[in-house]
This record gives C-alpha cells, sequence and structure tokens, in this order.
C-alpha cells in the first residue's frame, strides 16, 4: 500500500512524500526512520495519474541490486580515504549513478545531509537499500571518528557476501534452465506429437509394450487435462507464495531448505558465513556484541537461525556467554561454538569470527565447485534417460510395425 504523509525534519523544515508499506504502522515506522516527526499520514486513493501508476508498476524493475551498493560503497571508502567531504561525496556519487530509484535515494540523502542529517540517520531512510547492519556501521564510524574505515569495512563485507551469494546463486542458475526447457519440451511432446502416432499405433491393432501404453496414457491425460495441470499449477503457486508470507509458511520453508540434502548444507555454510561475517565486521568497527547480535538477528534471511540468534540475544543480556548461548543449538556447528568460547576468553571474538567466516566461505566455494563439476554429468545422464525411455517407446512399436510388412 502507498501512503502519504506530511512531516517536519529535525531543522523544522516541513516534509512531504509517499512511502510504500504493507500497514499504517509500518509507514509511520518507515517515515520515523527518516528522522521526521509525523505530522499526518493517509494511505493514497486507488485512482492516481498515469505516470503515477506507471512509476509504481516499474519501480519494481528498477530496484537496487547489492552489485551496486557494493560499487557504491567502494566509491565512498575511495573518496572518505581522499579527504573528500561528505556532503560532497554524495553530491558526486547522485550524478553518477544510473539506477533511478538509487539516484533518488542518493538526492534525498544529499537533501538530508544539507539540512544537518548525520549520514547514519539520512541512510537510514532507505531501509531497502542500505541495510540495519550498513546503517550501524555508518553510525559506528560516526561515533569513532573514522568513517573511511567504516565505509571500507562495508565495501570488503559486501564484496564477499556478493562473491559468496552469486556464485552459489549461479551454480543453480544450470540446472534450473536445463530442467526447466526439458519439461517444456516434454510437455510438447506429449500433447502435440505423441497422439498423432499413438493414433497410428492403436489403429495397426499390434500389442503394444508396457511402456508404450505408460507413455500414451500419460499424453492421454495430459491432453485432456492439460487446462487444469496448468490452473493447478498456478494456484499452487499462489499458494505457496501466500503461505510464504505468513510467519508460519516462512518458519516452514526455511526449515524444509536447510533439510534438502546437499542444498541444505550449502544453504547452512552460507548463512554461517553471513553471521560470522556480520558480526565479525560490526565487532571490528568498535559495536558492541548486544548490538552486533540485534543487527545480525534483522539481517540473517533464514527464520531458524534468526530465532537462535534472537534467543542467544537474549541470554547475552542476561549475562551468558555467546559461545555457551549457542552451543546447545543443532544448527550450529560445535567447532562455530568451541573457537567462539576460545575468542571470548581471550579478547578476540572478531578476529576468531572472521577466521571462521573465511572457512566457511572456503567451504561455500568448495561445496559449489564440486555441485558444478557434478550437475554436468547428472543432467547428461537425466535428460539422455527421459529422451531415450520417450523415444524407445515411440520408434520401437513403428519399427516392429515396419518390420511386419
Amino acid at each position: 500500500m502507498l501512503f502519504n504523509y506530511k512531516a517536519v525534519d529535525s531543522a523544522n523544515i516541513q516534509r512531504e512524500g509517499t512511502v510504500e508499506a504493507p500497514s499504517i504502522d509500518a509507514a509511520i515506522t518507515a517515515v520515523q526512520k527518516r528522522g521526521y516527526t509525523l505530522v499526518s499520514i493517509d494511505e493514497t486513493t486507488g485512482g492516481g495519474s498515469l505516470s503515477d501508476i506507471l512509476n509504481i508498476e516499474f519501480s519494481f524493475f528498477q530496484s537496487v541490486s547489492n552489485k551496486e551498493v557494493v560499487i557504491l560503497s567502494r566509491q565512498i571508502s575511495t573518496l572518505f580515504q581522499a579527504q573528500v567531504s561528505p556532503l560532497r561525496i554524495f553530491r558526486l556519487l547522485s550524478a553518477e549513478v544510473e539506477n533511478p530509484q538509487l539516484q533518488a535515494a542518493m538526492n534525498e540523502i544529499v537533501e538530508d545531509l544539507q539540512a544537518g542529517s548525520s549520514i547514519s540517520r539520512a541512510l537510514s531512510a532507505h531501509p531497502d537499500i542500505f541495510s540495519s547492519f550498513y546503517v550501524n556501521l555508518v553510525r559506528s564510524g560516526e561515533e569513532s571518528g573514522s568513517l573511511e574505515k567504516s565505509f571500507d569495512y562495508l565495501a570488503d563485507y559486501l564484496d564477499r557476501q556478493y562473491e559468496v551469494v552469486s556464485k552459489a546463486r549461479n551454480a543453480l542458475i544450470y540446472p534450473a534452465f536445463v530442467v526447466g526447457i526439458f519439461v517444456i519440451v516434454m510437455s510438447m511432446m506429449l500433447t502435440l506429437v505423441i497422439p498423432s502416432i499413438a493414433q497410428i499405433l492403436t489403429e495397426s491393432g499390434q500389442e503394444l509394450p508396457i511402456y508404450t501404453k505408460i507413455v500414451i496414457g500419460l499424453s492421454d491425460f495430459m491432453v485432456e487435462y492439460i487446462s487444469i495441470i496448468l490452473i493447478l499449477i498456478a494456484a499452487g503457486g499462489v499458494g505457496l507464495w501466500r503461505f510464504k508470507q505468513t510467519e508460519v509458511g516462512q518458519r516452514t520453508i526455511d526449515e524444509f531448505i536447510i533439510s534438502i540434502p546437499y542444498l541444505g548444507t550449502l544453504q547452512k555454510k552460507l548463512l554461517l558465513t553471513r553471521i560470522c561475517d556480520n558480526m565479525a565486521t560490526m565487532l571490528s568497527s568498535g559495536i558492541s556484541i548486544v548490538q552486533a547480535l540485534e543487527v545480525t538477528a534483522d539481517v540473517v534471511d533464514n527464520t531458524v537461525y534468526r530465532e537462535i540468534i534472537e534467543a542467544a540475544l537474549v541470554e547475552v543480556k542476561g549475562g551468558r556467554s555467546f559461545a555457551d548461548s549457542i552451543a546447545e543449538y543443532p544448527e550450529i556447528p560445535g567447532v562455530l561454538s568451541q573457537m567462539a568460547k576460545v575468542g571470548e576468553e581471550t579478547g578476540s571474538l572478531a578476529t576468531i569470527l572472521t577466521t571462521l567466516s573465511k572457512f566457511y566461505q572456503r567451504e561455500v566455494n568448495n561445496a559449489v565447485d564440486t555441485l558444478i563439476g557434478l550437475i554436468e554429468p547428472i543432467m547428461i545422464v537425466f535428460l539422455g534417460l527421459g529422451v531415450g525411455v520417450l523415444l524407445a517407446s515411440v520408434l520401437m512399436p513403428i519399427y516392429n510395425l515396419t518390420s511386419a510388412f
């Protein structure tokens, strides 16, 4: 839903704009995160001009990618090291970025900085681009007077995360594409080609092999019920999406993902890489472990691990060590809790977590390389069997028919 708001900023300057949120409470929170004092807010009407509708529709396609944030952070870090002022940095970069959504956000950040806002507060007004982890690290740099180091940490961290996530994602694109094409081709064969051949074979009067009968039966079923099958697939997709929006649904799906053989292990290592790298980066920049856990719980994108971090946060606030608070969970490897305990005892938890992050990143890279090496032969065997069974079920009866003459 889209909401119109009127507010005043810290300099008592009136601000007006729109914010997109699932509810009015979420919209109020989003406005307050921008550092504004809310005057009024209401939901926009369903009408709207054509340009407004087009802007809303196209905003989906203009989302800011992780790669763009990585490049932006690296540029900010470089300019800070060159002793360029924050206002000039964001003004220069706002003129350089090509993504319209990112450019609009950068322009708003420039306006907020001109009005006297801090960088972290200006960035927090755009949570869809700059995560709570990002904002907290910048705030830490402002408080310690080492902004250039904070942006350097961010650039390195985002580089690492982008590399490991994109590598894992790209490894799954090829099999998904091949399987998708295979399903489409087989469906077309069963609904367009097999029915014509099946009619010839049936009229010949010969006894058909069992596998040919199965293929013809499957073809007849798909031809007769193709519309129902497509409706059920669409309904199932919508139902799964709606189920995923619920808290129970999200947790169920997250549990299922990490329980899949091999792929679930890969996902766990990805999550552990992010958790360790997140906490190591924040602790290295001077942020307390409580705040680091709070932010990590916000940015980890798996409900199971988020609940573990949140439970650990409660126990750490109660005086228990971080290592002991995570040791009881089977999803956390024993080596992680044991090394974290050593890090806490020696005062080098950030260093230990950095080492663990690198270890799990290497594990992810090795697992992805192994997966890529296995995918091609598995796909060849899978596709060969599928096509072979289909061709054999059709060609063998035709061969028998022609040899009879």
